[in-house]
């Protein structure tokens, strides 16, 4: 029977060459892609920036309501069709989305690493991506076997495919799916698929390529008991992330320690932060997750 810690755990990202969270402070962020640095909103910054000023290429400016939009303003040229960036072996394309993103999730580091730590010596492990995104994660993981990338979004999922060209990892077993992911994992379920391990990072909102609705709150306990039907007592791991909700990790924690109690292993919860560059580095959090690991 999986064993629920109730002490919260902090996975930290230090930044690498290619990222750093240079300060934070007054509802925003500085952080620097490669030789361009960029502002962002983060509510969670609620202290005051360490540096007296930010020096820029870019700033996004959010819409009027928490949900609304918004747009990106320049200061300097910074090419619209991206950069490249790194982080180990795996190459990836940089680029101002109109989501305020830009084209990958840098807090997601550490739990790449996990995750690697989870597969350690294995060269078959099949695992799952859903919500799989530019597909940084999936390019992390096949280093350890085949895995099934799902995104909604067609063009999520052609970016994935040229990061998997820039790294030169075209010939890793990956097969790339552009779908609903929760009708795509209880389609996993009905032919009898299991996984070594899963990853899902769930939007708070979203629509499917034919329309379908997901509302976190909904929908979530639906695909996460999918996502134990297709594990088995010898996977290795489930990770989820949830962005941007008034919710506690301990209730993800709550959820999975229902669905995955007759499963071995520990069942964990806590935050993703990002480690600010430099002295007096402070943690920004970004994300709460919770996650199975099988020992």
């Amino acid at each position: 029977m999986a064993q629920l810690i109730l002490q919260p755990q902090l996975m930290i990202g230090e930044g690498w060459d290619h990222y750093r969270l240079i300060d934070s402070g007054h509802g925003r962020k500085l952080e620097s892609y490669g030789p361009y640095q960029f502002v962002r909103p983060d509510a969670q910054a609620l202290w005051t920036p360490r540096l007296e000023t930010w020096r820029a290429e870019g700033e996004f400016v959010p819409g009027s309501d928490e949900d609304g939009g918004g747009r990106w303003q320049f200061a300097a040229p910074v090419p619209a069709d991206g950069w490249p960036l790194s982080r180990g072996p795996v190459k990836f394309t940089a680029q101002c989305t109109p989501f305020r993103h830009l084209g990958f999730f840098p807090d997601m580091a550490p739990v790449w690493d996990w995750m690697g730590e989870q597969l350690a010596g294995r060269s078959h492990a099949a695992t799952l991506n859903l919500f799989g995104y530019t597909g940084v994660g999936t390019l992390s993981l096949s280093e350890y076997g085949p895995v099934t990338h799902v995104d909604a979004s067609k063009k999520s999922v052609a970016q994935a495919r040229l990061n998997a060209e820039i790294s030169g990892m075209t010939d890793r077993p990956v097969r790339w799916i552009v779908d609903d992911a929760a009708k795509f994992a209880a389609r996993e379920v009905r032919r009898g698929k299991h996984y070594d391990g899963i990853i899902l990072d769930p939007p708070k909102f979203g629509r499917g390529p034919d329309g379908e609705v997901w509302r976190l709150e909904d929908h979530l306990p639906g695909l996460l008991a999918d996502c134990r039907a297709l594990l088995s007592a010898e996977s290795k791991f489930l990770f989820l992330t949830v962005y941007a909700v008034r919710m506690s990790s301990l209730a993800l924690a709550g959820l999975m320690d229902e669905l995955f109690a007759d499963l071995p292993g520990t069942i964990e919860h806590g935050d993703l932060a990002v480690q600010e560059h430099g002295e007096r580095a402070r943690h920004l959090p970004t994300a709460i997750f919770a996650r199975w690991r099988s020992a």
